[in-house]
């Protein structure tokens, strides 16, 4: 199972699984479609957003995991 971490891009933790956009979309970054959102971290993204990036992993890695 592939872990996901806040150095990767939006567009990497996408590619693991689709479902991951709902989980963004539900932290307020409803930008996930946009290009430029596409290279940013998800730490940059959570930095913009205004959310903590690490729970947002946590978050995405439990989903991964009940997988």
């Amino acid at each position: 199972m592939v872990k996901i971490n806040k150095d990767m891009t939006i567009s990497e933790i996408i590619a693991v699984d689709k479902e991951i956009v709902k989980i963004l979309l539900e932290a307020g970054m409803h930008c996930v479609g946009c290009p430029s959102a596409q290279s940013e971290t998800l730490g940059e993204a959570g930095f913009v957003h205004g959310e903590d990036s690490d729970e947002l992993v946590k978050k995405i890695n439990d989903f991964l995991e009940s997988k």
